[in-house]
């Protein structure tokens, strides 16, 4: 048994390739049991992104399976063998479960760190349960991914600082402002920028929003997949509304200045304002930052945040890697302990079939007489002390991490209790 991985991601391929071979999520436990009945897959889980498609695999034989899975990839999505073939990676052993660990952890995303993609990996795992695609291996492997993950998270800062122009305001504004609940934020623009701003102001906890859009039935549709009774309006009645705002976020594609010196001159301000302006052109004119009780930052103010942000990132990396490495040690040695459990079930069973037949003999000659509850006494009794004798070696043999030596136990205990030689499987190139 191989572990194995192949798909790709935006490493390898063009979003024009990764979007022929994406499969939906309401799909991916009917693709992970046809894939299952391939002759060479013993287990599979399917990983599909937008950044990436990647299927997990124990292979029976690694040559023949691999093939196998991307026939399977190339007729199920409708591609040309040699088209697919030319963006596949294919990792295998250690080096797959690596990767499983670092996807799992951010490493291996678009914006280092990023925290989506660690549900998506739990996604995976759950989805390929339902398509009966994974067995003891993946679903280990799985688990010790989601583990090295949420640990990466947890002990170091890889997640921590903006690195996204959009989120990059909202945290400057948090930084400024102090908590967002209380201040009144006016974004304007629904595109997909808009989109960013408002979903990071409510992940930081404001709640008073104002969207303004061009078209209003855009800026409507923008703010109900918040599930929020946002207000909208037209960037026409934009001056209208930048009296009553605390803040300010601008991202629309006008080419000329939204907010002049001459508009915001006319307009009588008591409290602080602070704009945000995140538009290329820009949205709102320098000059307008000279103005009392005015604060102007404009995209590269925040790219500088950004840049400062992924560098300490990366710096990041490394304290990473280490968590991963002893996540990988510790799968490792699962895997490698997996060539013991042929021989230790042959000596359970033996061992449980004397106790068994030995109890037989015992009851039988104590008669009709004896208790039912104390049959069931004796029969606890027997159990435990087999478990405990066994007990001891069962774990020794696990734990033993020298291949060779484990081996010759193996070996010993065969010929000690007269159990059949069974074919173990190879662990992992090391």
């Amino acid at each position: 048994m191989q572990i194995a991985v192949i798909g790709l991601s935006h490493r390898t391929a063009p979003v024009e390739i990764r979007e022929r071979v994406s499969i939906a999520e309401g799909q991916v436990p009917e693709y992970v049991s046809r894939l299952r009945s391939c002759s060479q897959v013993a287990e599979c889980a399917i990983l599909s992104t937008c950044n990436r498609l990647e299927i997990y695999t124990v292979l029976r034989d690694s040559e023949h399976g691999l093939r196998e899975v991307t026939r399977f990839l190339a007729e199920s999505k409708g591609v040309l063998l040699p088209t697919l073939q030319r963006h596949l990676f294919v990792l295998l052993h250690q080096d797959a479960v690596m990767h499983l660990m670092r996807v799992a952890a951010g490493l291996d995303s678009i914006v280092l760190g990023e925290g989506q993609i660690l549900a998506q990996v739990k996604m995976t795992q759950s989805l390929a349960q339902q398509g009966k695609g994974v067995d003891r291996v993946l679903n280990q492997l799985f688990k010790t991914a989601i583990t090295a993950g949420k640990r990466v998270r947890s002990d170091t800062n890889i997640g921590t600082g903006a690195v996204s122009v959009s989120s990059a305001a909202v945290e400057m504004a948090l930084r400024k402002k102090g908590p967002l609940h209380h201040q009144r934020c006016l974004v304007v623009g629904a595109g997909k920028m808009g989109e960013l701003l408002v979903r990071h102001l409510l992940a930081k906890g404001a709640r008073q929003i104002i969207v303004l859009n061009r078209s209003l039935e855009k800026a409507a549709q923008m703010v109900e997949q918040f599930g929020l009774m946002l207000p909208v309006a037209t960037v026409d009645e934009l001056t209208n509304y930048v009296p009553c705002s605390d803040l300010i976020f601008t991202c629309t594609g006008a080419t000329e200045p939204l907010l002049t010196l001459e508009k915001m001159s006319a307009l009588r301000r008591d409290q602080s304002l602070m704009i945000f302006d995140i538009a290329v052109p820009r949205n709102v004119a320098t000059e307008v930052d000279e103005l009392p009780n005015v604060q102007l930052f404009n995209v590269d103010h925040l790219k500088q945040v950004v840049e400062e942000n992924r560098a300490y990132r990366q710096l990041m990396v490394t304290q990473c890697e280490e968590i991963l490495l002893e996540q990988l040690d510790e799968f490792l040695d699962w895997w490698r302990g997996l060539e013991a459990v042929p021989t230790i079930n042959q000596l359970r069973q033996k061992v449980e079939t004397i106790r068994e037949q030995e109890l037989e003999k015992a009851l039988s000659r104590l008669g009709t007489e004896f208790a039912e509850k104390h049959q069931g006494i004796i029969d606890s009794l027997t159990r435990a002390i087999v478990n405990k004798i066994l007990h001891d070696p069962m774990v020794q043999l696990r734990a033993q991490r020298d291949i060779e030596a484990r081996r010759r136990a193996l070996q010993t205990l065969q010929t000690l209790f007269n159990l059949e030689a069974q074919s173990n499987p190879e662990p992992p190139t090391l």
